[in-house]
Order: C-alpha cells, then structure tokens, then sequence
C-alpha cells in the first residue's frame, strides 16, 4: 500500500474502533454529523465524495472509489466508519492548510487527489500516524481487542507498515517525542490530526491536547483557533 493509504486506513480502523457516534464529535467539518443522517442508507463513497467537492479535491466521486478499492474490504465494506475517519481526516488536513501549512495541503493533496506520494509525504505520512494513534490512546482506551480491530484495517498494508502501526499501539504516550519529531512547519497538522483522533469529552483528552500544544508551542490563541476551524470547542481552563 504506502503510508499515506495506511494513515487514511487507520483513520478508518480508529473511527470503527472507537465508535463512529463519538468520531463524528471529533474533527468533524460543519455541518458532519448532517451529512453524516442516512449513512447507513447509502454507499461511504457517495458520503465522501461530497466532502471532497465541497473541500475542492481532484478527481470527486471517481477518486474516493478508486482509494476506497485501493485499501481492501476491510475499510471499504465499513461505511460508518468510513465516512466518519476519512471525513474527519480530511477536515484536519483541510484546517492545517488554512492555517498556512504547505505540508498538510500537499498531505491532503496526495490521500484524497492525484499527487504522487514521494518521500517526503510518506515520512509526512508516519508523522501524523504516530499523532493520531497517540491522541487515541489519550484516554487509555486501547485494549488488546481494539488493537487487533485496528491493525484489521492495515491488513492490506505491507508489512513494514503493519509493524510501523503495530510498534505505535504499543508505544507508550509521549508528547516529548512527537513534538521533537515535528518540524515548525508541521504543528498545525500534528494537532490537527490529532485532534481527528480525540473527542475531547474527558479530563484525560483535554490534558492531552493541552500538554501537545504547549510541546508543539502553539499559543493558546492558536490552539483555539485550530479548534474554531474544526468546530470544536475550545479545551476549557485547566
């Protein structure tokens, strides 16, 4: 596959894992939860392909279809789930860009469009992996039955990138080294994605994201801007 297929994957697996209902609080674009009525109703893909006109994706309805059949049955068949991660997914990329990163224009470029997926994208690829199943694991709900629910939807993945997402289930959480991990550049995207993967209910997540803000130096102002975008309230005092 590649990482960036891995990472829309793993959007999915934690989306099915984690409970669609509650993905859909998180990250969500406006107005998600609305498209969001009838999922069940109709395919994933025609859900999708709506997102991506209205972000201005290359390709709409043709090239959802072409990624969903790229990821295996496993992701494809999930349509709640898929239209909850890779919804939520796209919106993070989407709300980084705005916020001025290139990288994560380029990133939302080469998962849902027609750019080549380079080096660079691949190492951009694992960044917000190791972001977004970090900010999962945020209130310690991973069990041992989640991770193989997850590591379900890499199964079409090569092995390298099984292991890669394997190693970061496992790895204990450490903001430290992710933000040591991410360029100035990339702090937008690295709290976006995370903030795709959270829904920011609970005391544990909101501690989370506000000790990854402060390691990633986002101001205040700009963290809950970051949020604003993403229609997620602002984390409250601590």
């Amino acid at each position: 596959m590649s990482f960036i297929k891995t990472l829309a994957a793993v959007a999915i697996g934690v989306a099915a894992t984690k409970g669609y209902q509650k993905y859909q609080k998180s990250g969500g674009m406006a107005g998600m939860q609305d498209m969001l009525k009838g999922a069940g109703d109709s395919p994933a893909a025609e859900q999708l392909a709506r997102m991506a006109d209205q972000f201005g994706i290359p390709g709409g309805s043709t090239r959802v279809r072409e990624m969903l059949n790229q990821m295996g049955s496993a992701t494809a068949s999930a349509t709640e789930a898929t239209t909850a991660g890779l919804g939520s997914l796209m919106n993070s990329m989407r709300s980084a860009a705005e916020a001025g990163s290139l990288q994560s224009a380029e990133l939302m470029s080469a998962i849902f469009g027609t750019t080549p997926a380079g080096p660079m994208m691949e190492e951009q690829a694992k960044l917000v992996l190791r972001a977004m199943i970090m900010a999962a694991k945020a209130d310690g709900q991973i069990t041992s039955e989640e991770r193989a629910a997850i590591m379900e939807h890499v199964k079409d993945a090569s092995p390298e990138e099984r292991e890669f997402v394997l190693e970061e289930l496992k790895r204990p959480i450490d903001i430290a080294s992710l933000a040591s991990s991410t360029s100035e550049a990339a702090r937008e995207t690295v709290y976006s994605a995370s903030l795709s993967a959270i829904s920011v209910d609970t005391k544990a997540e909101q501690a989370y994201l506000r000790q990854l803000a402060a390691a990633l130096r986002l101001s205040d102002e700009k963290r809950d801007a970051i949020h604003a975008q993403l229609g997620i309230p602002p984390l409250s005092a601590a």
